[in-house]
């Protein structure tokens, strides 16, 4: 009786793929929304010290319970290079969602699968669909009402937060290379080994040699003082893990295309806690070119015949 109740509410695995990445779109946004909060009192280049330390220990101990997959190993090289551009796209990500605020931010993050089937196609020779192409012209379109830079976001701001797009596309093309040779989770500890010691060098010399002008690069150490800020740190950090955790688990029940898809929740979840947070409503060219963006991503993803898994900068 109990197995016939319970079998009649059991979600079907296409659905709880789509569900686990809903789940995950929501935890990243959350995880942008706190580094919001957290921006107003401390550096982002410290958001993304304390966002990997978190990380770090969970990835720990999950190396202790089950050592990592033996695999051919040998690109120490390309896994370095991962960490360091992974790291560059977060301090580039938080910088942006200070001076950009979440939804405009969230929105030139979600660019990088345009990127990515272009840098595929210069980079590597994969070719391209007419759809593809067709998907990365949408894109560019939504990007240019983006990118639009006025009085109050300016050129370098925008450019930075777009950057932040470009970078994770390299991120994620590596990821293809090195998932192959190395086990998950070694390329994640890299990544957030490489996100703990690149703010103490960014810290260091941010204390010592200050430039104004590379203010998302260099940053001070501030200890936080208040319970609510510790709280909010471990908050960052625990927020990410799930996202990241949840999106791993959401490609194992669905279509990469359609779960992929999902993913473009983010925008809308960032946009409305940052709308709670007290930013304002898009206007109508950013509300266009967030629409185009989603198209584009969507096609491309739709486009894509293989299953493709990557870990994102959140």
């Amino acid at each position: 009786m109990i197995s016939t109740v319970t079998n009649r509410f059991a979600i079907p695995a296409s659905q709880k793929g789509i569900f686990l990445m809903l789940g995950a779109a929501f935890f990243f946004s959350l995880t942008s929304a706190l580094s919001k909060w957290l921006g107003k009192d401390f550096h982002t280049v410290q958001l993304v010290f304390f966002r990997n330390i978190v990380g770090v220990v969970f990835v720990y101990a999950s190396i202790r319970k089950r050592p990592f997959e033996q695999k051919g190993g040998g690109k120490l090289g390309l896994l370095v290079f991962r960490g360091i551009v992974g790291t560059l796209s977060l301090y580039m990500l938080f910088y942006a969602i200070q001076v950009l605020g979440l939804g405009r931010a969230s929105t030139y993050q979600y660019t990088y699968p345009i990127f990515l089937a272009l840098f595929s196609w210069l980079l590597i020779g994969e070719k391209l669909t007419p759809k593809e192409w067709s998907a990365i012209f949408i894109g560019f379109v939504g990007i240019l009402f983006v990118f639009r830079p006025d009085l109050s976001v300016s050129l370098k701001d925008n450019a930075l937060g777009l950057g932040n797009a470009l970078l994770t596309a390299v991120s994620y093309l590596s990821i293809r290379q090195l998932g192959q040779v190395y086990d998950t989770r070694a390329i994640i500890l890299s990544f957030m080994l490489s996100g703990i010691l690149m703010p103490i060098l960014s810290m260091v010399a941010g204390t010592y040699f200050p430039i104004p002008a590379l203010n998302f690069l260099l940053g001070t150490f501030r200890w936080p003082v208040e319970t609510s800020q510790w709280a909010g740190f471990l908050a960052l950090g625990l927020a990410a893990l799930i996202g990241q955790r949840m999106l791993t688990q959401s490609f194992t029940y669905d279509k990469a295309g359609r779960v992929a898809a999902v993913g473009y929740s983010n925008i809308l979840f960032s946009s409305i806690l940052g709308f709670i947070m007290g930013e304002a409503i898009p206007s109508l060219s950013m509300l266009t070119g967030m629409v185009l963006i989603i198209v584009g991503g969507i096609l491309i993803s739709a486009a894509k015949n293989k299953t493709e898994k990557a870990e994102p900068t959140l």
